[in-house]
């Protein structure tokens, strides 16, 4: 019998326990494999559900900063309102906008505050434009009754004079007395916290007197008096508004407004023209219009700055006239072509300062000036026509009667010789 060298049975051995070795090691791996396969897979979802949460917690944080963005718009618009009618600060979490959650201010107090606690109502309005706008979804309806009183004497003196203050010669004298009303129906409407659009529906009523004497005829104390009247709607005007950034306390707010103004009021041009009235040889109009007769266009940026105790508020416009072509002016002699005429367009600004008084009554002053170009006939400035500078100083008071009115008077006092005399207005805004 052949027996097996020890060596190749050693060698025998070994590969047969490394055969079996690798059977129970490749035994032995699938379960391994499936474990991490497992833990792999756990992992997986779990970076899938924390992803998802962090997409949610970003779109939360989105909607929070949305409304926070709201809440201080709203707070802003609050703050410059205080301020404007008390001349301080007040309180932020107090003055907080209706929408702002409790997560947002946990201190703002529940319930509706008394109505002497209210907020208080906007410095007396002095000028055409207000301040703070309407917000999203109120309502102003605001009536105004104005009246305004100008009278301006000519005197020209027509011969030699042989020596100081001995004239040869005559004296001539026109004088102008003038009484205008405008009783206003105003309505403004917050689209946004931004944006509001406004409508005014006036309706004139005006009086003049024109004295005058004869040119080179008759003594210096012979003349006429020659009196007109005119009523009816006047030009209707729509104006929208935009309020360009988040202003504050110490921080100005910036407004931009486009107004609009029709030709619905009597024009100039429909009213009959009598050139022979003794006295008056450049003609006076048998009854006075209640419109301008054309067309404007009104582009302004209005600024309100508050600071402690005061609000300062001042505006910048420009005002486009639209020319007419083939105008005609009726007059007792037959009817006279005027061509086309453009009058002269309008280069204003006015600024003042606002205080509020108590919780119910505020104070404003300020100046308005109005630069009004050459009337063009037939693409030449008139002769007879010059550039007029209209300045006025203004005094308002404005009373809160309850949360949804006040009222409002402000006294125009003319600076230049062209202005009105006096200019006296009151207003009653409602809100709802």
């Amino acid at each position: 019998m052949k027996t097996t060298p020890p060596t190749q049975f050693l060698h025998a051995s070994a590969i047969a326990c490394a055969a079996l070795a690798g059977a129970g090691a490749a035994y032995a791996a699938d379960p391994v494999d499936d474990a991490a396969s497992s833990r792999l897979e756990a992992l997986q979802r779990q970076v899938n559900e924390q992803s998802a949460r962090l997409e949610s917690l970003r779109r939360s944080v989105q909607q929070e900063e949305s409304r926070l963005n709201e809440v201080r718009r709203a707070l802003g618009l609050e703050v410059l309102a205080t301020q404007r009618a008390r001349g301080g600060a007040p309180d932020a979490v107090a003055q907080a906008a209706p929408n702002q959650d409790a997560a947002a201010a946990p201190q703002q107090p529940v319930g509706q505050a008394p109505e002497s606690e209210g907020r208080a109502p906007a410095v007396a309005q002095i000028f055409e434009q207000p301040g703070v706008l309407t917000p999203k979804g109120k309502g102003v309806l605001e009536p105004s009754l104005q009246f305004s009183y100008s009278s301006s004497d000519r005197v020209a003196l027509v011969g030699y004079t042989v020596i100081p203050a001995i004239l040869i010669g005559l004296v001539d004298v026109r004088e102008v007395k003038r009484n205008t009303f405008n009783a206003t129906l105003t309505g403004r409407y917050g689209i946004t916290n931004r944006f509001e659009v406004e409508a005014r529906i006036p309706y004139v009523y005006r009086s003049d007197t024109s004295v005058g004497r004869a040119f080179l005829q008759g003594d210096a104390t012979a003349g006429s008096a020659f009196n007109a009247s005119g009523q009816g709607i006047g030009d209707v005007e729509v104006t929208g508004r935009y309020q360009f950034n988040d202003g504050g306390v110490d921080k100005p707010y910036y407004v931009g407004s486009l107004r609009f103004k029709s030709r619905t009021g009597k024009d100039p041009f429909e009213v009959e023209t009598l050139t022979t009235v003794q006295g008056l040889t450049d003609g006076v109009q048998a009854s006075l219009p209640t419109g301008s007769g054309f067309y404007g266009l009104q582009p302004a940026i209005t600024m309100l700055y508050p600071s402690d105790p005061a609000v300062f508020f001042g505006t910048v416009s420009y005002l486009h006239n639209f020319s007419r072509s083939n105008v005609t002016r009726p007059t007792d002699t037959g009817p006279q072509d005027l061509g086309k005429v453009h009058p002269g367009d309008v280069i204003g600004f006015n600024f003042g300062m606002g205080l509020g008084l108590n919780e119910k009554s505020s104070f404003s002053i300020g100046y308005d000036h109005a630069s009004v170009g050459r009337t063009k006939q037939n693409g030449v400035a008139s002769p007879d026509s010059v550039r007029v500078q209209l300045g006025t100083l203004l005094l308002g008071y404005s009373y809160r009667l309850n949360s949804q009115r006040s009222l409002n008077v402000s006294l125009g006092a003319g600076l230049t010789r062209d202005t009105p005399d006096v200019t006296l207005t009151v207003r009653m805004p409602v809100t709802f």
